[in-house]
């Protein structure tokens, strides 16, 4: 992150809005809004946005498969698949 162009106050966005939307999808880098000083929104294009979220979900499941583990709630590969063949004949 570059300070000096990805932080933005708010004036910025009402007047030049095209333009913060522009820099995002061009940059892929989320620009930072500010009100009186404190940072108060992120403007972030679509793409990264979206990239964002598949790797929070892949998070997720990872956390859960890790909770599952240390509370034993799995079965082994081998007994898995042995299960897909009995259904599958």
């Amino acid at each position: 992150m570059n300070l000096a162009t990805d932080i933005r106050p708010i004036s910025y966005l009402k007047s030049k809005t095209a333009d913060a939307l522009s820099y995002v999808n061009d940059s892929h880098r989320p620009l930072i809004i500010t009100q009186n000083g404190e940072a108060k929104a992120v403007i972030q294009d679509i793409e990264s946005y979206q990239k964002m979220q598949n790797a929070l979900a892949l998070l997720k499941l990872m956390a859960q498969s890790e909770e599952d583990i240390k509370n034993n709630r799995f079965e082994s590969q081998e007994s898995f698949f042995e299960k897909i063949e009995q259904k599958l004949a």
